[in-house]
């Protein structure tokens, strides 16, 4: 049964994304409408329906239960840097790619694969965990990620300040559920036309997610991609080692299940969507960026049966 479950939540994603890499071969999308199913999710759905599920589903008692567990993401994250920094001393990966690959290996895309795909196989339930994630992913990113993506660039040409930074990290989703968390420590109650409206625009980010990702994977030029050690590493390090970690830290942990159960199917989602644009801006290699969030999602969509099969034994 669980398996029959996650098979049809796979083919729903797949077909979502199928559409969307139809309508685009047919000339109805392109890279700009990539762009405003991005802007649009990042900055309208996604905060629309993080406060709308938070705001809704927990009171103060629960947010500071939901705040202590936020340690375990960060910390596998953290894990998966230093494994995926031995990996370039043992592979030997060249200076220019050496930080993008640490990005693509150690962090998943939490939003635009994630969130759907946890919707599909756990329902809005799923929300907050996948929120919580979402942020600690996004700190890291724009922390530790930038980081090492910008010492890709021997020349320094793509040089991102400090105020740049902090800018892309304090972002719609975490300004809204900052403001949420406080309106439920404080008991504030808002009108009903405000939640029925943020309801309405948060319906938007799953399909949205999804017709943006078949854009995407339409855009990519499949005929140049070689399979290389650095390819496998990454395949490896998304689907089998990012979930094994984070298996192993919370199979006794003293959370709830479907938390455990959400971490670990968003811990092994494909390469993060932002790191090709990062990539490209502060002069790393974004060809090999695009190439590898393509490839892993296409991947990952093989490995989501396999995953409901493991975390069904927790």
């Amino acid at each position: 049964m669980v398996v029959i479950d996650a098979l049809q939540s796979t083919f729903t994603i797949i077909t979502m994304v199928l559409v969307a890499y139809i309508l685009t071969a047919r000339g109805w999308f392109d890279e700009d409408t990539a762009r405003l199913f991005s802007r649009l999710v990042v900055n309208i759905s996604l905060p629309a329906f993080m406060f709308s599920n938070f705001y809704t589903t927990f009171d103060s008692k629960e947010i500071m239960v939901l705040g202590t567990s936020i340690l375990y993401p960060l910390l596998s994250m953290l894990l998966m840097f230093a494994v995926g920094f031995m990996l370039i001393k043992l592979m030997a990966v060249r200076p220019g790619k050496r930080g993008i690959f640490l990005v693509m290996f150690s962090l998943s895309n939490s939003v635009f694969i994630g969130l759907p795909v946890n919707v599909s196989l756990f329902g809005e339930a799923s929300v907050p965990y996948v929120i919580m994630f979402y942020i600690v992913n996004t700190l890291v990113f724009w922390t530790i990620g930038i980081f090492a993506i910008r010492r890709d660039d021997p020349a320094g040409t793509g040089k991102a300040s400090f105020g740049d930074s902090v800018k892309r990290v304090i972002s719609p989703p975490l300004v809204t559920f900052a403001v949420t968390v406080a309106l439920i420590m404080l008991d504030i109650r808002l009108p009903r036309f405000i939640l029925d409206t943020a309801g309405y625009l948060g319906s938007m980010t799953t399909p949205l997610s999804m017709l943006f990702m078949g854009i995407t994977i339409h855009t990519i030029d499949f005929s140049g991609i070689r399979i290389d050690k650095e390819m496998i590493a990454v395949l490896a390090g998304r689907f089998l080692i990012a979930p094994a970690i984070v298996y192993t830290m919370l199979v006794s942990a003293n959370i709830p299940l479907l938390m455990k159960k959400v971490f670990i199917i968003e811990t092994a989602m494909p390469v993060m969507t932002q790191a090709a644009i990062v990539a490209k801006t502060y002069g790393a290699d974004h060809k090999y960026a695009t190439i590898m969030i393509a490839i892993t999602t296409i991947v990952g969509m093989a490995f989501i049966p396999v995953y409901m099969i493991i975390i069904g034994n927790i």
